[in-house]
């Protein structure tokens, strides 16, 4: 499988099951108005953000090689970002929150490769390249920050996700896909939203994922620091949206102080957030993030912790108490009268590890068709096999070439011949495989002496479940990349032309080699034949007004004209205020 991307020292340590949702930036496909777009949204940003976002925000921009004028070439990107850790890579769209959070813990910014149209200049539901190039980028030069986005990845890439939470994912993508194209239906859009909706009051009770989703939300997207009376802005969320960040700091939007209580509240990534959250600073967001932790299946375990594997129906690890890891498919679990596992079981293709590493010969095509192990200790003996001295498993029976009856306290036996023991590094004992092994619980038979060899893996307790595999390596391809793709905007020729204006006129800015004559018959073209358009004349008005030429007064007259229309005319009043502003420095 070929890749669309060339490896530096950060993404080279990407495993390769994640390369499937890199793509190749589109940048010949961005429009000369998309650049338009890019550049007054980066103007008003810094002008605005400058005073209400973290102090970071401003120094980070140039840090991470962001430039106003126009949109960033990834390559460019990376070879900033190396020097503080990180990389970026471009995707499309929204991809699955698992991955997502992989790819964080791995020091890498996801960034989705489309550009919004100037229908949603000031906000849009689908990730861009301003959300979040403009948007994370700039606030992981700050080393405390980056810390904590790197780990809220590495804990929430293991959050175990439902079985819906996909089915979400993939509807809050198409609704996103749509809403962004011009050319969608509004029938189309009004059942996206439909579906939406229904599956937001259909979930049932969260999951991991959904409560670790919202903590990203609440802060990463949308997050505010300081005080509750000053909060600045540090989310992506906020610092991509010209509309969203000085609507944030009104009263209207409730300001309440972050704690664990927000991973309940969940939100609407098509409208305008009703409350917002401020952390004192960016040690605060860490003990949050850990004391959610400490509340996952992936450090609490038991029977819960496999439960909401078996509920999520995909790749799951679970370890024991001696460090052996199970990764699969989970679909049984057998628990006594207190609750405890005491028998697990995955179907299809399984894996053992220790310490994130498959063990040699347990690979899933040894355990192709399903693994199931008892859990717990033996009926009246003390001491644990994984405690055990090789004095003490010989007193018991249980060494090579001795048939043995083992039954555990939850009443699972097993019965078989032993073939051998392995252990790990030091010494402790994994896993007892016999041959001729018969295992039961009650009058349900889990396993046969004609399936072959069983590998009965050894721990007390399960200490941890989380989602995905515990060696990266052992599963090959994990994860799929969604079907629905980010639509392609067709134009029409009248939108080739006038993007052609756009293009002339930000080549001849950037050469310096501006003619009074051609701005004048641009703008005639303009008020002849494309009067919806606002940007374009705004930008023709900046350079006339710069340049001193004549033509600037009837351009800002017509300009106050388009402030009747009301779906531009904050843009347009934003934009000739910052224009006025900088006339006068």
């Amino acid at each position: 499988m070929g890749v669309n991307f060339e490896f530096n020292e950060v993404t080279k340590k990407l495993p390769k099951h994640l390369h499937k949702f890199i793509v190749k930036q589109p940048y010949d496909e961005y429009t000369a108005q998309n650049q338009a777009v890019w550049r007054y949204v980066m103007r008003m940003n810094v002008d605005y953000l400058s005073r209400v976002a973290h102090h970071t925000y401003v120094k980070g921009l140039e840090k991470t090689g962001i430039s106003v004028e126009s949109i960033p070439h990834m390559d460019g990107m990376n070879r900033i970002l190396k020097d503080i850790g990180w990389a970026a890579v471009s995707v499309d769209g929204f991809i699955p929150p698992n991955a997502f959070m992989e790819f964080q813990a791995y020091n890498v910014l996801v960034i989705a490769s489309d550009m919004r149209t100037i229908d949603h200049i000031a906000y849009t539901p689908a990730p861009d390249i301003i959300h979040e190039a403009a948007g994370h980028a700039p606030i992981i030069a700050n080393p405390e920050y980056a810390e904590y986005l790197r780990r809220f990845g590495e804990i929430g890439a293991k959050a175990i996700s439902s079985s819906k939470d996909y089915e979400m994912y993939e509807a809050i993508r198409l609704l996103s896909i749509l809403k962004e194209d011009p050319n969608s239906s509004e029938k189309a859009i009004a059942e996206a939203q439909e579906k939406v909706e229904w599956l937001q009051d259909n979930l049932g009770e969260m999951s991991e994922m959904a409560k670790i989703r919202n903590l990203h939300w609440w802060t990463v997207e949308y997050g505010l620091i300081g005080s509750l009376d000053d909060p600045k802005i540090y989310g992506a969320g906020l610092l991509s949206s010209i509309g969203e960040s000085k609507w944030c700091m009104q009263p209207e939007v409730t300001k309440l102080p972050y704690t664990l209580e927000a991973s309940e509240v969940s939100f609407d990534i098509t409208k305008p957030q009703p409350q917002l959250f401020v952390t004192p600073d960016f040690a605060h967001l860490s003990l949050v993030l850990e004391q959610f932790a400490n509340k996952m299946a992936l450090r609490t375990g038991g029977l819960k912790g496999v439960e909401k594997l078996i509920d999520s129906n995909n790749l799951g690890t679970v370890e024991l108490s001696t460090g052996i890891q199970i990764s699969g498919v989970f679909t049984n679990v057998i628990s006594d009268e207190n609750n405890k596992p005491i028998y697990i079981q995955t179907t299809g293709p399984t894996a053992l590890a220790n310490r994130d590493k498959e063990l040699i010969s347990h690979g899933v095509t040894y355990h192709a068709e399903g693994y199931g192990s008892p859990v717990g200790k033996l009926k009246g003996i003390n001491i644990p096999i994984e405690n055990m001295s090789p004095r003490d498993l010989e007193a018991y029976g249980i060494y090579e070439g001795k048939k043995v009856d083992l039954e555990f306290e939850g009443g699972v036996k097993v019965s078989g011949e032993v073939i051998t023991g392995t252990r790990d590094l030091r010494g402790h004992i994994l896993l007892v495989s016999f041959k001729n092994c018969t295992v039961t619980h009650g009058d349900t038979l889990l396993f046969h002496p004609d399936w072959g060899i069983y590998d009965m893996a050894v721990g007390v307790d399960i200490v941890s479940a989380y989602a995905g595999p515990a060696d990266v390596n052992s599963f090959g391809d994990v994860g799929k990349v969604s079907e629905t793709k980010t639509h392609k905007i067709s134009y029409s020729e009248s939108d080739r032309a006038l993007y052609a204006l756009y293009d002339e006129l930000r080549v001849m800015r950037s050469s310096g080699t501006i003619d009074e004559e051609r701005i004048g018959q641009i703008f005639e073209e303009v008020v002849n034949k494309y009067q919806e358009d606002w940007l374009l004349p705004l930008e023709l008005y900046e350079v006339a007004q710069s340049e001193g030429f004549s033509i600037a007064t009837p351009i800002r007259n017509y300009l106050e004209d388009l402030k009747s229309n009301k779906s531009y005319k904050t843009l347009l009043e934003n934009g000739l205020h910052l224009l006025s502003n900088v006339q006068q420095v």
